[in-house]
Parts: C-alpha cells; sequence; structure tokens
C-alpha cells in the first residue's frame, strides 16, 4: 500500500467496479448445481454447457488459419506485389465460422453485449424472471424463424450451386452459410441451459453454479 509524502496517510488502493463484466459470468453454471436442484435439470444444464465449452475449444483454433490468411497476403501483397485472390473471401469465412460456431458458447459464458446497468441492481429473483420470459418471448421464437429462413437459404444456395461473387476466386457459399446454420443451432441448444438457469434464479434466488 503506498502512503501520501505530505500526510503520511495510507493511500487506500482504487476498487475497481466490474459489476458489468462478472454479472452473467457468475451464473455461468461453471460451479457445481445445487443439491436440491431436479437431477434432470442439472445433468441438462452440465451437460450442454461442456458441449458447447468442447464446441467453443475446437472453434477457437480457427483464429489460427485465419491469421495465417491475413499475414500471407500481407507479405504477398507488399513484399512480392503478387495479392491473392482468395485471402479477401477466406478470411471473411474464416472470421464468419468464429464469430457464428462460437456463438452458443459465448452464451454460455455470459459474453454477449449486455445493457447491464439497471439489470446488475436488481434482486436475483428479479434478474431471473426477467431473462426466463425474454427468452421465452422473444429469444426461442426469434432464433426458430431465424433457422428457418436460413435453412431456406442454405438450401438453395446447394441446389443452385451459390458462388461468391466480390472477387474472381468465386468461392461456393454454402461451406459459411451452414457455419450460420450450426451457429443457429448451438444458440437454440445453449438457450435451453440458460432457460433452466433463469427458471431456477427465479425461483430460489440463486443462479445454478454461481461463484461468489
Amino acid at each position: 500500500m503506498s502512503t501520501n509524502y505530505k500526510s503520511k496517510k495510507p493511500i487506500k488502493p482504487i476498487k475497481l467496479d466490474t459489476s458489468d463484466e462478472m454479472i452473467a459470468e457468475r451464473r455461468g453454471g461453471s460451479g457445481s448445481m445445487p443439491k436440491n436442484m431436479p437431477k434432470w435439470m442439472s445433468l441438462t444444464i452440465t451437460k450442454i454447457d461442456l458441449a458447447n465449452k468442447w464446441i467453443g475449444n475446437v472453434v477457437c483454433w480457427i483464429i489460427i488459419p485465419l491469421t495465417f490468411t491475413m499475414v500471407y497476403e500481407v507479405l504477398a501483397r507488399k513484399l512480392f506485389n503478387a495479392p491473392t485472390m482468395w485471402a479477401y473471401d477466406m478470411s471473411r469465412f474464416f472470421y464468419g465460422a468464429l464469430f457464428m460456431l462460437g456463438a452458443g458458447y459465448a452464451l454460455s459464458k455470459g459474453v454477449h453485449i449486455r445493457a447491464d446497468f439497471l439489470y446488475r441492481n436488481f434482486k436475483t429473483k428479479t434478474q431471473g424472471k426477467i431473462d426466463f420470459w425474454l427468452y421465452l418471448i422473444f429469444y426461442f421464437p426469434g432464433l426458430s424463424v431465424f433457422l428457418y429462413m436460413t435453412t431456406i437459404f442454405l438450401q438453395e444456395s446447394i441446389m443452385r450451386g451459390e458462388k461468391g461473387m466480390d472477387t474472381a476466386w468465386m468461392p461456393y457459399m454454402w461451406p459459411i452459410k451452414s457455419c450460420l446454420w450450426f451457429g443457429i443451432v448451438f444458440l437454440l441448444v445453449q438457450g435451453i441451459s440458460e432457460i433452466f438457469k433463469s427458471y431456477w434464479a427465479a425461483t430460489q434466488g440463486k443462479w445454478p453454479g454461481e461463484k461468489k
């Protein structure tokens, strides 16, 4: 602890307010499930969270080919005056796949963009009720429609042999549209875990697996 050279009084360290960043992480289900929780519910939450954690651990490796693509393009363009036809498309594809396939894992860790400046001051039961009804009324219906529309887009892309028109390379589009489809599925599955967590918080006043 540092001191002020004039008054010689101890200066208290500043305590950073990380409430907004940590509010969702506290209820990420990383800890053990409550003993009084029904076994089917605790197993569902645990299995879904572990599945999306495994998916997230695999998907994060996409950053390596994404980085290689960008570095190769920059070096080829700047040092050898030999830009590629594929780097632009592949960088978009890799980034899109990384973003969409990891969305379910991100939701399980509470790192999606949130506006917690009011929410964080509510009681846990109130937070649980808000999340429960928002998942039920908006999240699942919205993503279900999105999944339906994406299924149509993906089917048409495969049947037509759709290609990208932004570059002369013209890659097929169905692989990246498949990532979009799978990403929505992962989000829907993770949503089941989240709605169970929200229900438990709304009724018990504590998030399952919450780390104090």
